[in-house]
């Protein structure tokens, strides 16, 4: 019986932290995307922004290689973002 208590106090604490995890990885996402929407030199390409306990993936196409350093500067500014893996390709040069 003591065992299943314990347990029970650990679900109870672990549970309320992956549910703000998971609110907190949906308002980075929202955040960089009205950044990179936002911003003359990055908007007009066409990406995908992934985030996973504070980590964000770009992907897609950006039309410069300055877009695309832009876009990983945004980015990394966006509180709780813990890293950015910039997977953003060039238009034309896959």
């Amino acid at each position: 019986m003591r065992h299943l208590s314990l347990l029970m106090v650990v679900f109870l604490m672990i549970v309320p932290l992956l549910v703000a995890q998971t609110a907190d990885d949906g308002k980075i996402h929202d955040e960089v995307m009205a950044k990179l929407a936002a911003d003359t030199d990055v908007r007009g390409g066409g990406f995908d922004v992934l985030v996973k306990n504070g980590m964000v993936t770009l992907k897609g196409q950006v039309h410069s290689q300055k877009a695309k350093e832009k876009a990983e500067k945004l980015t990394k500014k966006v509180k709780g973002v813990v890293g950015v893996d910039n997977q953003l390709q060039i238009f034309g040069t896959q």
